[in-house]
């Protein structure tokens, strides 16, 4: 639990509803925001260079997926501290 809770800090010590969606949505507007610029970015005629950007978009997409669910289930209790 602790490594989870060292790479997704910002998943854990939710209270209520309010803190829950207010999460959810910087997690999804980060999401948004970085991966649009990673995709631009994965754009480049560089052939290494759009391969790195795109398996980042990837590892970005992962990373906000994990901690949207974290943050879900740290919510509804199911982790344990």
């Amino acid at each position: 639990m602790d490594f989870i809770k060292k790479y997704w800090p910002f998943s854990f010590n939710t209270e209520d509803v309010k803190q829950l969606v207010i999460k959810a949505i910087i997690y999804v507007v980060i999401d948004i925001v970085l991966g649009t610029l990673i995709g631009l970015l994965a754009r480049v005629d560089i052939v290494i260079l759009s391969a790195i950007f795109t398996i980042l978009g990837s590892l970005l997409g992962l990373y906000v997926t994990a901690g949207l669910v974290f943050l879900f289930l740290s919510y509804f209790k199911v982790l344990k501290d």
